[in-house]
């Protein structure tokens, strides 16, 4: 209609003209205006493309619209939708295996074996009696598995739970035995009844000495970590020409051990309670050691070539290991020279003790021949 309008004022004579040249003049105007807009010589895309906007130019070369519905033909947009989403899949996949094959292995010493658990068999006694000798004696055996140090779990820190007890327990694999060893256990009145509601499976060790001796190797590790204390028959006796002892003494106290024991055999039956012999242990350390491990169920592997006798200290060390390049002795304090006591109190002191010990050998089954 532009054109017409432009037509009528350009030619005043197109009022005579009729109707049908009107329209004829009027397309033969809009194809001229039509080329001088398009001077490249474009056409219209052709009706069989369904895509709207796409047109081409200089020989089809050229795209003025580059959007993606006109970069491919329509069969090909149809397929490429349907077969982008199992590609991208298979890229997402590939590039996750890149990432797992990419991310380095951690280091072997790094990986955590096994598990936490509540111990199978403690060491419960006695002090001075020999324990560390036996629980690094058994612990070299592959299916023992010890706490280091002593937890003091049922005599000094039993409200923190049995959770904070597990986990100072090594890992262990389901073959292996979990053990620790705290000796005050086996004085202490609570310690029975705490371990038999852990677990009333507990298999219980006792390291025993004679008492007498065993007295005086305590009284000698006191000494060392206070030398102004007083001398042992001061501690030992309440009055020494009437041979009264001061029961109330630890030293003196943890040696009755008749005493303790009745208090254990409230909760475990005795077969489930192993006595090592602090003297034997010195002298046949592979005999004790078998035994122990006869008692906790193991394979006696731990054997006399495990150990030798060092003379200096007095002591059985274990012979040195393939992967190390020394003896494994126990520490200074292990072995150590005891203090010098007067013979009459020694006496004095076996006389007070003999009733304890032959009761105690009755209970047990075994004379340890301490007299």
């Amino acid at each position: 209609m532009a054109c017409v309008l432009i037509f009528s004022r350009l030619f005043p004579f197109s009022h005579r003209l009729r109707g049908t040249s009107i329209c004829l003049l009027s397309l033969f105007l809009s194809f001229l205006c039509y080329c001088a807009l398009f001077p490249g010589g474009a056409v219209m895309q052709k009706s069989g493309d369904p895509t709207p906007g796409c047109l081409q130019a200089d020989g089809a070369k050229r795209r003025l619209q580059k959007s993606p519905s006109c970069l491919f033909p329509p069969d090909a947009r149809k397929s490429g939708a349907a077969d982008e989403a199992p590609q991208a899949e298979l890229r997402r996949s590939a590039a996750a295996r890149t990432g797992r094959e990419n991310t380095p292995s951690p280091p072997m010493s790094h990986l955590k074996f096994g598990n936490k658990k509540l111990p199978n068999a403690i060491i419960v006694g006695v002090k001075k009696g020999g324990t560390r000798a036996v629980l690094e004696f058994i612990r070299i055996h592959p299916d023992v598995r010890a706490a280091g140090t002593e937890t003091h779990f049922f005599d000094r820190n039993y409200d923190r739970g049995l959770e904070w007890y597990r986990g100072l327990m090594p890992r262990t694999l389901e073959s292996q035995i979990t053990m620790e060893k705290t000796p005050s256990y086996f004085v202490t009145k609570e310690t029975p009844h705490r371990i038999s509601a852990m677990s009333q499976e507990t298999k219980l060790i006792v390291v025993v000495r004679d008492p007498v001796t065993r007295a005086i190797s305590d009284y000698t590790q006191t000494l060392s970590k206070t030398p102004d204390l007083p001398s042992f028959q001061d501690l030992a006796f309440r009055n020494q020409s009437l041979g009264i002892v001061d029961v109330s003494w630890n030293a003196i106290r943890i040696g009755l051990y008749a005493l303790h024991l009745e208090n254990w055999l409230r909760y475990f039956p005795l077969a489930q309670i192993h006595f090592v012999s602090g003297e034997r242990l010195i002298t046949d350390p592979a005999g004790e050691l078998a035994r122990v491990q006869d008692f906790l169920g193991l394979k006696r592997i731990v054997t006399d070539k495990h150990f030798y006798f060092n003379r200096t200290k007095g002591f059985p060390c274990l012979k040195k290991p393939e992967s190390s390049g020394s003896p494994r002795c126990l520490g200074k304090s292990k072995g150590r020279t005891h203090v010098q006591i007067d013979r009459d109190a020694i006496e004095q002191l076996r006389d007070f003790y003999r009733p304890y010990n032959v009761k105690f050998y009755e209970m047990v089954g075994h004379d340890f021949k301490w007299e």
